[in-house]
């Protein structure tokens, strides 16, 4: 029998598992609660019983699977220990330790789920063929990961991707969630869109499609207003862009990837969101035009345990 290889993907309401051959075949994929009681103490060994019943409903034996690798929503060491995830109530533990002791010893690996699932889609996603990528990921936050030679950049202290951080915008008076001011994440992600919409709403009295949405307006909403050509809604959009292409410039005259891969809910508006990146992203790197470009993730929410099959295969 061919080889097999578990991805893992941790979140705080349900942990992703899913089975693949070593060439990134999806065999099957499930969810398993997590169960947050105690902190966290039982999402290991439910994750581990649910994947004892799966192998053994697919006759696959254990010593068929190459190894299990797992996306932790936080930092991760490279031995694997966590300091906090604060979505889990885990706090100074080794779950990959863990995972490995109740599968009998398996090969584990670990990494924080941002950069696992960059890795997903260089695997077999918007990545695929590149070696080199930064993702970034637009959804309730902005995350990131960077691959460089096909393995994952976590950093010495674990912050090595976190775009969503980057101080971008002077004069921010709110703060955003990591206490900083101005940070990309506060313009750029799903939050932060409806942010700037409401704000342009308050300071002009132009007439808007956005205005029907008012205080409830979301960043889908903003984006739809703005492919049907509204003023208002375009001028928002630009702004995020610009300082989307900034950062994204920031990071291409830094690591020079080959691609950047844009995921997370905000990437549905497509190449009408990418183009718009690409605009101000090209302009603010004008030392050279062989640079990368930009593309759309392509696995959604498998992203991570695509990834983190890949993790254990090295």
């Amino acid at each position: 029998m061919k080889k097999k290889c578990i991805g893992i993907d941790v979140g705080g309401t349900t942990v992703k598992v899913g089975i693949f051959e070593t060439d990134g075949t999806l065999l099957r994929k499930w969810e398993v609660p997590s169960r947050k009681e105690e902190n966290g103490k039982y999402i290991i060994p439910d994750v581990v019983e649910s994947i004892k019943k799966v192998l053994k409903e697919e006759k696959i034996a254990m010593e068929d699977v190459t190894g299990a690798g797992m996306g932790i929503p936080g930092p991760v060491l490279p031995d694997g220990y966590v300091e906090v995830c604060v979505n889990l109530g885990w706090r100074d533990m080794n779950p990959q330790k863990m995972l490995s002791d109740l599968l009998g010893g398996m090969p584990v690996c670990s990494g924080n789920d941002a950069n696992v699932a960059a890795l997903g889609e260089m695997w077999q996603g918007g990545g695929k063929g590149y070696r080199d990528i930064v993702m970034v990921t637009l959804g309730t936050g902005v995350g990131g990961g960077v691959i460089l030679n096909e393995k994952i950049v976590a950093g010495r202290h674990g912050l090595a991707g976190e775009i969503g951080h980057i101080h971008i915008r002077e004069g921010e008076k709110e703060a955003c969630n990591c206490k900083g001011h101005g940070c990309v994440e506060q313009i750029a992600s799903a939050t932060g869109i409806a942010r700037e919409a409401r704000r342009a709403m308050a300071a002009r009295t132009d007439e808007s499609l956005m205005r029907k949405w008012g205080d409830d307006i979301t960043a889908k909403n903003v984006l739809d207003a703005a492919k049907e050509g509204d003023a208002l809604a375009l001028e928002v959009m630009d702004t995020v862009c610009y300082y989307l292409g900034w950062a994204l410039a920031t990071v291409s005259m830094t690591v020079d990837p080959e691609v950047f891969v844009i995921g997370g809910g905000v990437s549905k508006a497509g190449t009408f969101l990418t183009d718009m990146i690409e605009k101000h992203y090209r302009k603010l790197t004008p030392i050279s035009e062989n640079k990368a470009g930009i593309r759309l993730a392509t696995l959604g929410n498998d992203a991570g345990i695509y990834g983190a099959a890949r993790l254990v295969l090295g």
